[in-house]
């Protein structure tokens, strides 16, 4: 049997102070850590430099690990439409620099990332933490922005690995038709 191959997955939790990325590479059901951090902006810069911050800082960031995909949060809206607005222009400049680099990007929920990280989607940013260490195996804790980057490469690693097998499972019912798809899984070569 040939091993899974290996994806490279940069999570990227967009804020306008600070964004965090994480980097796994996952083989089946194998993650690794690879590196996770956050990019920072300075308050008292204006808005557009601040996004000029977030861009290069991703460019870089791509540069470095050069991941296979990316997943991205989407954003919530909240009560403050102001904080909601400058949320939102920081998550495009990442989108836009992700999109920039080459890479197809992938968004996920805060609900989908609690729920394949966590188990349940109520989790605590405290119990993201956890799981996000000892589903990498850490030493120790990752920062709130950087645990929910390595999450999302995470629930990317899970949910795009299924999302992949029922494309590929579609695509050969199409080719094939139904009994070709069949006799796939009859024969127990559906891995």
């Amino acid at each position: 049997m040939t091993p899974a191959p290996c994806t490279r997955i940069l999570g990227l939790d967009p804020g306008l102070q600070v964004a965090g990325f994480g980097v796994i590479e996952a083989s089946g059901l194998q993650l690794r850590y690879v590196a996770s951090g956050t990019i920072r902006t300075a308050a008292a810069s204006g808005l557009p430099q601040r996004l000029k911050t977030l861009f290069e800082g991703i460019e870089a960031v791509l540069e470095r690990y050069r991941p296979d995909a990316s997943a991205v949060e989407i954003v919530f809206v909240n009560n403050n439409p102001q904080a909601t607005l400058m949320l939102g222009q920081a998550r495009g400049a990442c989108v836009s620099a992700l999109v920039t680099g080459g890479q197809v990007v992938h968004e996920y929920t805060a609900l989908q990332l609690k729920k394949a990280v966590a188990g349940h989607g109520r989790a605590s940013k405290a119990e993201v933490q956890h799981m996000v260490q000892r589903l990498l195996r850490l030493p120790g804790l990752p920062g709130p922005d950087a645990a929910d980057a390595l999450g999302l490469a995470i629930t990317h690693a899970h949910v795009g690995s299924a999302m992949e097998r029922l494309r590929q499972a579609g695509s050969q019912a199409a080719t094939g038709g139904p009994e070709a798809l069949a006799g796939r899984y009859r024969s127990g070569r559906s891995r």
